[in-house]
């Protein structure tokens, strides 16, 4: 279905109409989509917060809107709202409670058994629980005597301290400062010096400082090799080889084979003492008389020399 021209205009001014409306009333505070009641309470001492919760025993069931310092009555106007569905009496009272050390302040809807049931707008009668009206009345009114005692505490610290700075004795605050400022110029000289040392040697420092480097990558390729290394087959190689060795030296200590029977066996040591001692004979005779071991005769005569054993054996 077509609209008309005229159709439109009234929708669009309706609509207007409506948002003008809804516009006002956001401004003013109020918001007409919110389905809750506003009501109002008064204090002589403002001990709450836009964050203290309003309950119901023991239930949250609104929150605080505005909390206001009405000057000409000097007491604490404060603005909460609840949801629509909750139905109470409109002589029911606002109690301000203590949450807890560290939770502050609470407000609480006392209930009264009527049915003459509250209605957006209502200002409700308000009370304090015992116990927080001293609270309250100490924490202010007794401000100017606390404020009192802490600026005399103060004052007393200070003139201590001031005579503590005049102390000229060994144990005054005035030596102590005197002998950091000593400490302070001597740390100063030294850094000095320490800058100095520095700028004299940073070629040195930096060959130094280079050579770590280059012992640190060498150490660095040497670490990956050994990385590969099996050391566990080195070892045990090692270890047979030892034992080879240790039964090699048992046979030898037992006369076994020729290196063995060499060690231990005595006859055959002097088997070969003496075969030594004449093959020395031997080599000492072809050299004194060679004729004996090598004859060349053309007519086949004979030698007939014989041999004489010389009174030296050594010639």
């Amino acid at each position: 279905m077509k609209l008309s021209r005229e159709v439109k205009t009234a929708i669009l001014v309706i609509s207007g109409i409506l948002f003008l409306i809804f516009g006002f009333n956001y401004l003013k505070g109020k918001n007409l989509l919110d389905s809750s009641d506003t009501f109002y309470t008064e204090f002589d001492y403002n001990a709450l917060t836009t964050a203290s919760p309003v309950t119901i025993k023991g239930n949250s069931v609104g929150k605080i809107n505005k909390i206001t310092y009405v000057t000409e009555t000097g007491k604490t106007l404060v603005s909460f709202t609840v949801d629509k569905e909750l139905k109470f009496s409109k002589n029911s009272k606002m109690r301000l409670y203590p949450m807890g050390l560290l939770d502050g302040n609470g407000l609480a809807i006392i209930p009264a058994t009527d049915n003459e049931f509250a209605k957006s707008g209502d200002k409700l009668e308000s009370e304090v629980e015992p116990g927080l009206i001293k609270d309250l009345t100490d924490n202010f009114s007794g401000l100017s005597d606390g404020l009192d005692g802490t600026l005399k505490s103060a004052d007393t610290l200070l003139v201590n301290l001031n005579n503590l700075v005049q102390d000229d004795s060994n144990a005054g605050l005035k030596h102590a400062i005197k002998e950091l400022n000593l400490t302070l110029s001597s740390f100063k000289n030294l850094s000095g010096s320490f800058n100095n040392l520095i700028a004299k040697n940073q070629d040195s420092l930096t060959q130094v400082i280079s050579n770590f480097n280059a012992v640190s990558k060498n150490l660095a390729v040497l670490s990956e090799d050994l990385k590969d290394v099996e050391f566990s087959k080195t070892v045990a190689n090692l270890d047979n080889t030892l034992q080879n060795v240790n039964s090699l030296l048992e046979g030898l200590d037992k006369g076994e084979g020729s290196m063995g029977k060499l060690l231990k066996d005595e006859k055959l040591y002097h088997n070969l003492e003496v075969a030594s001692g004449q093959l020395s004979e031997l080599l000492q005779d072809f050299k004194l008389n060679p004729k004996r071991y090598i004859h060349v005769s053309v007519f086949g005569g004979k030698n007939k020399n014989s041999y004489e054993k010389p009174v030296d054996e050594r010639e």
